[in-house]
C-alpha cells in the first residue's frame, strides 16, 4: 500500500454539511475511506471528487503509474482477482465502486457480500459483453440496430445473410474506444477476421446511415432517484470519441426519448452510480448502441459547465447521500486530447498548452506517463454561450496545438 497526502477544498462538503439528510444513518460521513476500483483518468476524477467532499479513497490498480494511485490515500497495487489484497479494500473502506467495465464480475460479486459496492456484480456481468448487453437492451423492448451473435467460428460458417452488410464486427468482450472492431462487407471477410482472431465471441452489428451520435449520462441512488445530465451530442474519429458538443443539437423529442431509454436500462438493471448510454440517431430514430456502466468521457463537460459533476454524483450515489439537481450553467464543447499530440514528428514531446490558455478554457490533464497513438491524455473544454463560436474555438484550439 503507498500513503500520500492531498490537499483538499471544501467548498462542495460545506454545501453537503449544511443540509438536513433524512436518511443520516445511512449516509456514509467523512473522513471515511472510500474505495475505487481501476486507477484510470475516471478515477482520478472521483478521487479528486471524494477528496474535496472530505472522503479518504483508497484505489485498488494493478499499475503502480496509475493516475487515481498517485493521488489517493492508499494505492493497492495488485491484480483485481488477489483475494488477499481486496480484503484490505473490504477492511480499510466503507463502500467501493469502479471506474470502468471490465473488471472481472466475479470480483465485484466477492466484495459486494461483505461491503457496500456499486455498481451491483449483476449489470457489471451484463454490460461487458456485447451479446448479453444487446439481449438484455432487445428484452426491455427497446429499439436497437440489426445485429448478429457470433459464438464462434465453427457456429458462423453457414451464415448467408448478405443484408447485414456493410457491418462493424466487435469483439463481445474488452472492447472500446474503437478497439477489437472491423469494418465487414462480406460474410467471406468476416470468416477471415474471425478465423485469425484469439477472441471466440463477437457481434455483427449492421452499419446505419448515422444523423448523430448522442449520449445520456445520468447518476441513479440506491432509492431509485435518479438525476439526469443535460444530452450530450458526440462525435467519434476511429471510434474514438473526438468532440463533445453540450446541449446536443437534436429536437426536443428525441432528447426526451433518449432520456426515457437511459433510465429503464439504469432502472432495470437496478444501477446504483453514474451511468451511460450511447445512441446512434439513423433517420430520425434512436438505436441504442453502448451502455457504460461508469462515469464518460462525453461527461467530463460536467466538471467545468454544470454546478455538479458526474463524479461528485458518483461519490453522493456511493454514500448514499441525496442526488443534487443538474444546473447547465454554461454550454459547453469537449475536445479529447489523444497521445497523437505528444508523437509528432517521430518524438515524444508535451504540447505547450500555456498557449492556449484563457478564461473559457478548462485544460485536463490525466498525469499518464507514456502517451501512445490513440490513448486519451487528456481533455479540453470550453464554456460560452453559443454553441457554434464555441465549435469554432475547439478547432481553432486543435489546430493551433498540432501546429506548435
Amino acid at each position: 500500500i503507498r500513503l500520500s497526502l492531498v490537499g483538499s477544498e471544501m467548498c462542495i462538503r460545506d454545501r453537503y454539511e449544511t443540509r438536513k439528510l433524512i436518511t443520516m444513518s445511512k449516509v456514509i460521513k467523512t473522513p471515511s475511506m472510500l474505495g475505487m476500483l481501476g486507477g484510470g483518468q475516471l478515477g482520478k476524477f472521483f478521487v479528486e471528487a471524494a477528496h474535496r467532499m472530505g472522503y479518504q479513497v483508497t484505489v485498488f490498480d494493478p499499475d503502480q503509474e496509475s493516475p487515481a494511485g498517485k493521488i489517493a490515500n492508499d494505492h493497492i497495487c495488485s491484480s483485481f482477482s488477489d483475494k488477499s489484497a481486496l480484503e484490505i479494500m473490504i477492511n480499510n473502506c466503507k463502500a467501493i465502486s469502479t471506474e470502468f467495465e471490465n473488471i472481472p464480475s466475479e470480483t465485484i460479486k466477492y466484495l459486494e457480500e461483505k461491503v457496500r459496492t456499486h455498481p451491483n456484480s449483476e449489470a457489471i456481468s451484463i454490460v461487458q459483453r456485447r451479446i448479453k448487453e444487446k439481449e438484455f437492451i432487445k428484452g426491455l423492448e427497446l429499439p436497437i440496430g440489426p445485429y448478429e451473435p457470433i459464438k464462434s467460428a465453427e457456429l458462423f460458417s453457414d451464415f448467408e445473410d448478405n443484408k447485414i452488410f456493410p457491418a462493424i464486427l466487435k469483439q463481445s468482450k474488452f472492447g472500446y474506444d474503437g478497439k477489437g472492431q472491423y469494418h465487414v462487407n462480406s460474410v467471406s471477410e468476416t470468416k477471415a477476421v474471425l478465423n485469425d482472431s484469439n477472441e471466440n465471441e463477437f457481434v455483427l452489428e449492421k452499419k446505419l446511415n448515422l444523423d448523430k451520435e448522442i449520449s445520456v449520462v445520468l447518476s441513479r441512488s440506491s432509492d431509485g432517484v435518479s438525476k439526469i445530465f443535460p444530452v450530450i451530442e458526440n462525435q467519434h474519429k476511429e471510434g474514438i470519441l473526438d468532440l463533445s458538443i453540450i446541449p446536443a443539437r437534436v429536437n426536443d423529442d428525441l432528447k426526451k426519448e433518449a432520456v426515457a431509454y437511459a433510465l429503464k436500462i439504469a432502472n432495470n438493471l437496478n444501477y446504483v452510480g453514474t451511468i451511460a448510454v450511447e445512441f446512434f440517431i439513423s433517420n430520425d430514430k434512436l438505436y441504442i448502441n453502448e451502455v457504460a456502466p461508469r462515469p464518460h468521457n462525453s461527461g467530463h463537460f460536467s466538471l467545468d459547465a454544470c454546478n455538479v459533476s458526474q463524479f461528485d454524483q458518483q461519490v453522493l450515489c456511493l454514500t448514499n447521500d441525496n442526488l443534487l439537481d443538474i444546473i447547465l450553467e454554461k454550454n459547453a464543447v469537449m475536445l479529447n486530447l489523444l497521445g497523437d499530440l505528444w508523437l509528432k514528428n517521430g518524438e515524444v514531446k508535451t504540447p505547450n498548452f500555456s498557449e492556449i490558455e484563457g478564461p473559457s478554457i478548462n485544460i485536463h490533464l490525466y498525469g499518464k506517463n507514456q502517451p501512445r497513438a490513440g490513448r486519451k491524455m487528456g481533455h479540453i473544454t470550453v464554456v460560452g454561450e453559443n454553441t457554434e463560436d464555441l465549435i469554432i474555438k475547439a478547432e481553432e484550439i486543435r489546430s493551433k496545438l498540432w501546429e506548435m
